[in-house]
């Protein structure tokens, strides 16, 4: 039988480089825009169009989004503007999307270990708060110093997308830390908009919500037919939710928050590799259904969720809501009234200056403290830019004008301050990043390791104390990192217990499809202390590297399996495989094997008498 593994030819490190000789043309960087660049794309075409359409015809846009949509069954029904429809309907898929995320972060992603996640957290907080208290300095007297909500969120959209289009090289782990910013900093404003933006509250209905939550909570553990089960209760909780008064949007976060999330299951995922073999020798309609049910149930419901439910997100939910409320006539009357409202200045202020001073603020004096994990590649300068891109406070602030500030002048003023805020902060942080790239220029980029040799974190082989290290970034499924793996043990024959060895993962996933997996088995046995056994092993057969291959050599080894699954599944084992991409990353590792020879990176030949060649030349220069 075929195997399945598909094992293309990784690039030679020797030939690869041109990434390092320039950056990506304007051409190259949109052929390369994800999801989240275009989702901002469209999210600033659309309040742009808003922001044009609301200033040839005001009326036309009031009475567009102000027409009435009326949904009913006998006695029942529900009237809708178009613009409610937008901000109570479509926007509950939003912060679905936005709960879904809170939800994996806070169960397998950056928010599971409290070193990780105190620094971002801080910052949230921070973010939050300061902002918050700069908008009523400037609001008090005005009777508009409750709208502080305005000013408190980061948008997740612009955020992400800005710093895909503006940010600077090796961008990975800011964007990590960001994000885990900016889930908590989504915690705390939906819980602001519950808490202080709810009227008119009627807590009968949301009985009817608890019991429609249970219910979603409880759907997992159907054997079949779980989506039309979850999209009725959520259709149910939604309208109970409406009717108590609390926003109807907190809805989407309240069953977001139910759903669960996993990484995948090796068992899972071998049984439904076994279904498809079964498919392919005896195609028909059963093994095809079957098979595809096994695959889709190996990744969790959140996790399939997002996937489904994010380009709808970027690409039509929140450019209609942008749409919907970023139409601010810009005429003179109105500019000349914002210059000299304190509430614009205050939304300003709080956006640009308070999440400057909150989030770069409270990481400058936690990484002063020594508190929290920042990782190589979170420099000061690079937080700098980030806090300034958090001062983009674009849908969320847009959200709570409508809810926290009556009139529509002072709509008007706040919508302005929202829009100029965006706008200052987009250039403020475009600024700091390129002097961030000056100030580290690309041809300077990965040539001394960024993280220190650390026996307590590394795997090292030798005498931790030796006076020469070889340190490979590599990749398991890669042909030269097997070619190196011998060149290592010829430079051992030699210099014996003079070197210590380090492995460090930065598996070349666009090459090699089970290269991640692979490295993340090794972190598992690792656990056990067989990490040197589990990858000569890997290297011994590089073309056998399925699930049923990793659970084989973790028998042969001795391994506890039911350890072994545990760790294979375990956050903490996924996070140290990422943290050495990211430092690949941060490094502008291309290609593997990457050698750095007591701390400097090396170019040329990797045999074993280059290697020498190489460890005592460093000895002997100053």
């Amino acid at each position: 039988m075929t195997n399945l593994t598909l094992i293309q030819r990784s690039p030679d490190p020797e030939a690869v480089g041109t990434s390092r000789d320039r950056r990506p043309t304007l051409a190259e960087r949109f052929r390369a825009m994800g999801r989240s660049r275009i989702g901002a794309l469209l999210l600033l075409l659309a309040t742009l169009i808003a922001i044009v359409w609301a200033n040839i015809s005001f009326t036309g846009y009031e009475h567009f989004w102000e027409t009435h949509l009326t949904l009913g069954l006998g006695d029942l029904h529900l009237d809708f503007t178009l613009h409610a429809l937008v901000n109570d309907a479509l926007m509950a898929i939003f912060f679905f999307t936005v709960g879904l995320e809170v939800r994996r972060e806070f169960a397998i992603g950056e928010l599971t270990s409290w070193s990780r996640a105190v620094v971002p957290v801080v910052a949230a907080i921070f973010g939050l708060a300061v902002p918050a208290v700069i908008f009523v300095l400037f609001a008090m007297g005005t009777g508009h110093a409750n709208a502080w909500g305005v000013v408190i969120s980061t948008d997740t959209a612009f955020l992400v997308g800005g710093l895909a289009l503006i940010g600077p090289r090796a961008v990975g782990r800011l964007r990590v830390f960001l994000l885990a910013l900016a889930v908590v900093d989504d915690i705390g404003a939906l819980s602001i908009i519950a808490l202080v933006y709810t009227k008119d509250f009627n807590p009968v209905p949301l009985i009817v919500a608890a019991v429609g939550l249970v219910g979603v909570y409880f759907t997992r553990y159907l054997r079949g037919g779980r989506g039309p089960v979850y999209g009725t209760l959520a259709v149910i909780v939604w309208l109970a939710f409406l009717a108590s008064g609390v926003h109807p949007t907190l809805a989407g976060v309240a069953i977001a928050l139910l759903i669960p999330v996993y990484r995948p299951n090796r068992r899972d995922v071998e049984h439904a590799l076994d279904l498809a073999r079964t498919f392919r020798q005896s195609p028909n309609t059963e093994y095809a259904r079957a098979a595809a049910n096994s695959l889709r149930e190996s990744i969790s419901i959140n996790e399939r969720l997002q996937s489904a439910w994010s380009p709808y997100v970027a690409y039509v939910v929140l450019p209609l809501f942008a749409l919907a409320n970023a139409g601010v006539r810009l005429n003179g009357d109105i500019l000349a009234g914002a210059v000299v409202s304190p509430l614009a200045w205050g939304v300003v202020a709080g956006l640009v200056v308070g999440k400057f001073v909150g989030v770069f603020g409270s990481t400058v004096l936690l990484r002063a403290l020594r508190i929290g994990e920042f990782g190589p590649g979170l420099t000061v300068d690079r937080l700098a830019g980030g806090a300034a891109l958090c001062g983009i406070g674009f849908t969320i602030s847009l959200f709570i004008v409508d809810l926290a500030i009556p009139g529509e002048a002072a709509q008007n003023a706040a919508r302005v301050g929202v829009l100029a805020a965006t706008v200052i902060a987009f250039v403020v942080a475009t600024i700091v990043f390129r002097l961030s790239d000056v100030h580290r220029p690309k041809e300077e980029m990965g040539l001394t390791l960024v993280r220190p040799v650390d026996p307590r974190r590394d795997h090292v082989f030798g005498d931790p104390n030796a006076p020469f290290t070889i340190v490979e970034y590599g990749d398991f499924q890669c042909g030269f990192c097997l070619k190196a793996t011998g060149s290592v043990g010829e430079v051992r024959e030699v210099l014996g217990d003079d070197l210590r060895y380090v492995w460090r993962h930065a598996p070349l996933t666009r090459f090699h499809p089970n290269a991640l997996a692979a490295a993340e088995a090794s972190e598992a046995a690792a656990r056990q202390g067989k990490f040197f056994e589990f990858e000569r092993s890997l290297f011994a057969d590089q073309e056998h590297q399925l699930p049923s291959d990793i659970m084989r050599r973790a028998v042969e080894l001795g391994l506890d399996l039911e350890r072994f699954e545990a760790d294979l599944s375990s956050p903490e084992v996924a996070a140290r495989v990422r943290d050495d991409m990211l430092d690949a990353e941060a490094m502008d590792i291309t290609a593997v094997p990457t050698f750095f020879i007591n701390g400097r990176r090396h170019t040329g030949p990797y045999d074993a008498q280059s290697l020498i060649r190489a460890l005592q030349a460093s000895v002997a220069a100053p």
